[in-house]
């Protein structure tokens, strides 16, 4: 299986505008708080190849929560519920439904990132803490943004264990295979109405990210429907945040219908690439993965709009897979539909040619079929 490197990395900078004063080295890990982690890991590992890695909980010594840590290439996600009534994992989840709770970022100095965020303006959430097994110690601190979400930073270069201390490995019988996937691409946040612009400020600020791109209403928008979006990137553009807003529109947009049942900013999709789209969205859809469809028209012009593409539209056609350029290269992505019950939390999956958009071409066509959905859902 693969693992994060745990030596520390001089990355070229990408993004150059980005201050990159902590500097961010990878995404280390996901967490979720979800109503029932044992049966939402074998979700992940059935349906997303996702393999079993650690496990934390009463039978490591933990008497509030339970953790479930799954990983495919470096894409690690930890799944965590309550053992007991009250405390903070169940008002998350009585608040929001299951949902992102942490976005943890990988470091090469914890203490370091932790004060130079909070000199900037950061909140609190973690105080450098350093947590020690046999396998070595891990010092992780953490800082508030958005809704409830934070960020963790992750500072392993002196562990060789399976996780983090206090985890075990987690090894069943059971064991499903990959489907391809192998790094988080980019993860979005939806905010409220005339928030996009504060949290861009705040990871600029606080963060020293750069923005790379912006999308308005002009941009994302159809007959119904409209939104906002700026995509924020650190120096060496191996973390990406787009951050949306609502816009205003003749119906309810998708930012405003996930905030209303979310209760607030959150995560809206994880975008998890793929060497192989055609293969990975082939795999995920026999195992039950369900994603927006586009109609059929959509790729009658397709060849005229992007140019000529490796791939046969057939495939594409089939699977639904939406194509884009721009000035370096081509991308292909699709998006499920919403994987809780909660019309919140989606992923997307993406497969770069060269391009480093975000499928600016694509958004009339996915906003639509996200309309069709909305409308059957009753929440347009």
């Amino acid at each position: 299986m693969s693992t994060l490197d745990n030596t520390s990395l001089q990355l070229p900078k990408e993004n150059l505008e980005a201050e990159d004063f902590l500097p961010l080295l990878g995404t280390d890990y996901v967490e979720l708080y979800v109503g029932n982690a044992k049966q939402s890991a074998h979700y992940y590992m059935s349906a997303w190849g996702f393999q079993p890695v650690a496990y934390a909980g009463l039978e490591t010594g933990l008497k509030d929560r339970v953790s479930y840590v799954l990983q495919q290439g470096k894409i690690r996600i930890m799944l965590t519920s309550p053992l007991k009534p009250g405390g903070d994992i169940n008002k998350h989840i009585d608040s929001h439904g299951d949902g992102v709770k942490t976005i943890a970022l990988w470091v090469d100095d914890a203490t370091k990132s932790y004060k130079e965020t909070v000199a900037r303006g950061a909140e609190s959430y973690l105080v450098p803490k350093t947590l020690q097994d046999d396998s070595g110690k891990v010092v992780v601190s953490g800082i508030h943004t958005y809704g409830e979400t934070v960020h963790v930073f992750v500072e392993r270069k002196d562990y060789h264990g399976v996780f983090l201390p206090g985890f075990k490995d987690w090894s069943p019988h059971y064991q499903p295979k990959d489907v391809g996937l192998k790094y988080v691409d980019h993860m979005v946040g939806n905010v409220g109405w005339n928030e996009m612009n504060k949290w861009c400020e705040f990871y600029a600020k606080v963060m020293g990210f750069a923005q790379l791109v912006s999308f308005d209403d002009k941009d994302i928008s159809t007959e119904y429907t409209a939104l906002m979006s700026k995509v924020m990137s650190n120096g060496n553009g191996r973390i990406k945040f787009p951050i949306n807003e609502p816009a205003d529109g003749r119906k309810k947009s998708q930012i405003e219908e996930y905030i209303e049942f979310y209760n607030g900013a959150g995560v809206q999709h994880m975008a998890l690439a793929t060497d192989n789209i055609i293969e990975t969205v082939g795999s995920l859809r026999d195992r039950g993965v369900e994603f927006l469809t586009v109609p059929p028209s959509y790729y009658e012009e397709l060849l005229d709009r992007v140019g000529e593409i490796d791939e046969d539209l057939v495939p594409l056609r089939e699977l639904g897979i939406l194509v884009d350029r721009d000035e370096e290269g081509y991308l292909l992505q699709i998006f499920t539909k919403p994987i809780l019950d909660r019309p919140t939390m989606f992923i997307e999956i993406i497969q770069r040619k060269g391009a480093k958009s975000f499928g600016k071409g694509n958004f009339k066509a996915l906003f639509e079929a996200i309309e069709r959905e909305q409308e059957s859902r009753g929440t347009l």
